[in-house]
């Protein structure tokens, strides 16, 4: 099974998972939004799947720094062009694992996942 770990490499919260997938021994690989960027069909996706409430990190800086007529009257659509042209109001990280996706890090949950068995 292929694991992906999407996030922004200095995110402490990224940086704690990616700690917990090494130490388990789970191979993965990182896609950092800063170098790679993000990609729209695989934005849509999750949001068609988990719900764009759950992604975007409303409590984070970068969505609390923009101005407010962007933050108000927020729909999918709207929350995926902010999410796209603002990779850093992305909550973070999100692992997919086959059918598995996952927003945020947990260690109960990663290891819930059966991600410390290797998948």
């Amino acid at each position: 099974m292929t694991i992906t770990l999407y996030g922004i490499r200095n995110c402490d919260t990224v940086k704690k998972a990616r700690a917990w997938l090494d130490a388990a021994g789970v191979a993965y690989s990182f896609h950092d939004y800063k170098t790679a960027g993000v990609d729209e069909g695989k934005l849509k996706g999750w949001v068609d799947r988990l719900g764009w409430e759950v992604l975007l990190n409303r409590a984070g800086t970068t969505f609390r720094k923009l101005p407010e007529a962007d933050r108000q009257d927020l729909d999918g659509d709207r929350a995926v062009a902010l999410m796209l042209a603002n990779p850093s109001a992305i909550k973070r990280p999100v692992l997919e694992a086959g059918d598995t996706l996952l927003v945020g890090f947990k260690p109960e949950i990663y290891g819930a996942g059966g991600l410390a068995s290797g998948g």
